[in-house]
């Protein structure tokens, strides 16, 4: 994926990409990646391949804006 395109998130999709909720907290790539791996933003890996739930990072989200 090039620096020019940019991610807007599937909303038929039960999951997002790292990719989707960097682009939805505003974060660099990098940077989600790295919440993904140390458990900050809810996500499971699968293969090799991270994934995050909707569901769980909405209810994430909310209790970190609370």
């Amino acid at each position: 994926m090039s620096g020019t395109e940019e991610v807007q998130p599937n909303s038929d999709r039960l999951t997002y990409t790292v990719d989707e909720v960097a682009h939805l907290l505003n974060l660099s790539r990098g940077l989600a990646y790295q919440y993904v791996r140390e458990g900050e933003i809810p996500a499971r890996r699968i293969g090799r391949r991270w994934l995050v739930p909707k569901a769980r990072f909405h209810a994430w989200l909310d209790g970190k804006a609370a």
